[in-house]
Protein backbone atom coordinates (compact mmCIF):
# COMPACT_ATOMS: atom_id res chain seq x y z
CA UNK A 1 0.00 0.00 0.00
CA UNK A 2 2.82 2.40 0.87
CA UNK A 3 4.55 1.67 -2.46
CA UNK A 4 1.33 2.47 -4.35
CA UNK A 5 1.02 5.81 -2.53
CA UNK A 6 4.62 6.64 -3.40
CA UNK A 7 4.05 5.77 -7.05
CA UNK A 8 0.82 7.80 -7.15
CA UNK A 9 2.53 10.77 -5.50
CA UNK A 10 5.49 10.58 -7.89
CA UNK A 11 3.14 10.37 -10.90
CA UNK A 12 1.17 13.38 -9.65
CA UNK A 13 4.33 15.41 -9.10
CA UNK A 14 5.57 14.50 -12.58
CA UNK A 15 2.29 15.58 -14.17
CA UNK A 16 2.27 18.86 -12.26
CA UNK A 17 5.88 19.50 -13.30
CA UNK A 18 4.98 19.03 -16.97
CA UNK A 19 3.50 22.50 -17.43
CA UNK A 20 5.84 25.51 -17.25
CA UNK A 21 5.37 28.09 -14.51
CA UNK A 22 6.71 31.64 -14.86
CA UNK A 23 10.34 31.18 -15.97
CA UNK A 24 10.52 27.44 -15.17
CA UNK A 25 10.13 25.42 -18.39
CA UNK A 26 8.07 22.27 -18.62
CA UNK A 27 7.46 19.31 -20.90
CA UNK A 28 4.06 18.15 -22.18
CA UNK A 29 1.15 20.53 -21.82
CA UNK A 30 -1.90 19.34 -19.96
CA UNK A 31 -5.40 20.63 -20.58
CA UNK A 32 -8.47 20.08 -22.69
CA UNK A 33 -8.04 19.79 -26.46
CA UNK A 34 -9.75 22.75 -28.08
CA UNK A 35 -10.69 23.46 -31.70
CA UNK A 36 -8.96 26.21 -33.64
CA UNK A 37 -10.94 29.39 -32.87
CA UNK A 38 -12.21 31.73 -35.55
CA UNK A 39 -11.23 34.73 -33.39
CA UNK A 40 -8.26 34.82 -30.99
CA UNK A 41 -9.17 38.13 -29.32
CA UNK A 42 -10.06 36.24 -26.13
CA UNK A 43 -6.29 35.97 -25.55
CA UNK A 44 -6.18 39.70 -24.82
CA UNK A 45 -7.27 38.78 -21.28
CA UNK A 46 -4.16 36.62 -20.78
CA UNK A 47 -0.75 38.17 -20.11
CA UNK A 48 1.03 34.88 -20.72
CA UNK A 49 0.22 31.73 -22.61
CA UNK A 50 2.19 28.51 -22.89
CA UNK A 51 3.86 27.05 -25.97
CA UNK A 52 4.98 23.44 -26.38
CA UNK A 53 7.53 22.78 -29.12
CA UNK A 54 9.16 19.64 -30.49
CA UNK A 55 12.82 19.15 -29.62
CA UNK A 56 15.63 17.16 -31.23
CA UNK A 57 15.73 14.87 -28.19
CA UNK A 58 12.06 13.79 -28.64
CA UNK A 59 10.79 15.19 -25.31
CA UNK A 60 8.58 18.27 -25.77
CA UNK A 61 9.71 21.58 -24.30
CA UNK A 62 7.22 24.16 -23.04
CA UNK A 63 7.63 27.74 -21.83
CA UNK A 64 5.47 30.73 -21.05
CA UNK A 65 5.35 33.43 -23.73
CA UNK A 66 3.59 36.69 -24.55
CA UNK A 67 0.95 36.87 -27.24
CA UNK A 68 -1.00 39.53 -29.05
CA UNK A 69 -4.16 39.41 -31.10
CA UNK A 70 -4.78 41.70 -34.03
CA UNK A 71 -7.96 41.62 -36.10
CA UNK A 72 -8.85 38.25 -34.59
CA UNK A 73 -5.52 36.62 -35.47
CA UNK A 74 -2.97 35.54 -32.86
CA UNK A 75 0.73 36.37 -32.83
CA UNK A 76 3.43 35.10 -30.47
CA UNK A 77 6.89 36.45 -29.89
CA UNK A 78 10.28 35.60 -28.47
CA UNK A 79 12.38 38.36 -26.96
CA UNK A 80 16.11 37.83 -27.44
CA UNK A 81 15.45 34.68 -29.53
CA UNK A 82 19.12 33.87 -30.08
CA UNK A 83 19.51 33.21 -26.35
CA UNK A 84 16.72 30.60 -26.36
CA UNK A 85 16.44 27.15 -27.93
CA UNK A 86 12.71 27.04 -28.67
CA UNK A 87 12.65 29.59 -31.55
CA UNK A 88 15.15 27.46 -33.49
CA UNK A 89 13.14 24.34 -32.77
CA UNK A 90 10.06 26.13 -34.18
CA UNK A 91 12.08 26.85 -37.33
CA UNK A 92 12.65 23.08 -37.62
CA UNK A 93 9.07 22.08 -36.71
CA UNK A 94 6.44 24.85 -36.89
CA UNK A 95 3.63 22.64 -35.55
CA UNK A 96 3.28 23.53 -31.87
CA UNK A 97 0.73 23.37 -29.07
CA UNK A 98 -0.51 26.46 -27.23
CA UNK A 99 -1.93 26.31 -23.71
CA UNK A 100 -4.44 29.04 -22.90
CA UNK A 101 -6.69 29.04 -19.84
CA UNK A 102 -6.74 25.26 -19.45
CA UNK A 103 -7.24 24.57 -23.16
CA UNK A 104 -4.65 23.21 -25.59
CA UNK A 105 -4.67 24.28 -29.25
CA UNK A 106 -2.74 22.42 -31.94
CA UNK A 107 -1.48 25.11 -34.30
CA UNK A 108 1.30 26.01 -36.68
CA UNK A 109 3.55 29.10 -36.54
CA UNK A 110 4.50 31.21 -39.54
CA UNK A 111 7.46 33.57 -39.03
CA UNK A 112 6.84 37.27 -39.58
CA UNK A 113 9.71 38.74 -41.52
CA UNK A 114 7.98 41.60 -43.37
CA UNK A 115 8.93 44.93 -41.72
CA UNK A 116 5.55 46.42 -42.69
CA UNK A 117 3.66 43.62 -40.90
CA UNK A 118 5.87 44.05 -37.86
CA UNK A 119 5.23 47.79 -37.84
CA UNK A 120 1.48 47.16 -37.81
CA UNK A 121 1.74 44.52 -35.06
CA UNK A 122 3.96 46.55 -32.71
CA UNK A 123 1.19 48.82 -31.32
CA UNK A 124 -0.90 45.81 -30.27
CA UNK A 125 1.96 44.40 -28.21
CA UNK A 126 2.86 47.85 -26.89
CA UNK A 127 -0.70 48.46 -25.70
CA UNK A 128 -1.16 45.03 -24.10
CA UNK A 129 2.20 44.99 -22.29
CA UNK A 130 2.68 48.75 -21.71
CA UNK A 131 5.77 48.81 -23.91
CA UNK A 132 7.24 51.84 -25.67
CA UNK A 133 5.99 52.21 -29.23
CA UNK A 134 9.58 51.78 -30.45
CA UNK A 135 12.19 49.57 -28.83
CA UNK A 136 14.92 51.60 -27.13
CA UNK A 137 18.39 51.55 -28.63
CA UNK A 138 20.28 48.44 -27.57
CA UNK A 139 17.12 46.50 -26.63
CA UNK A 140 17.21 42.77 -27.40
CA UNK A 141 15.72 41.69 -30.71
CA UNK A 142 12.25 40.12 -30.84
CA UNK A 143 10.96 37.54 -33.31
CA UNK A 144 7.27 37.14 -34.05
CA UNK A 145 5.14 34.39 -35.57
CA UNK A 146 1.54 34.34 -36.78
CA UNK A 147 -0.53 31.46 -35.44
CA UNK A 148 -2.31 29.45 -38.14
CA UNK A 149 -4.11 26.13 -38.46
CA UNK A 150 -1.91 23.05 -38.46
CA UNK A 151 -0.24 22.16 -41.74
Amino acid sequence: MRVMKCIATAALLFLVACNPVDRRPGFWLTGDDAPYPSDWSFTDAHKEIVIEVATPYLIPHSVTIWCGSMNGELYVGARDPDSKNWPGWVDDEPNVRLGIDGNVYEVSLVPLDDPEQLKVLAPYYARKYQLPSQAPAGAPATRYWRVTTRT
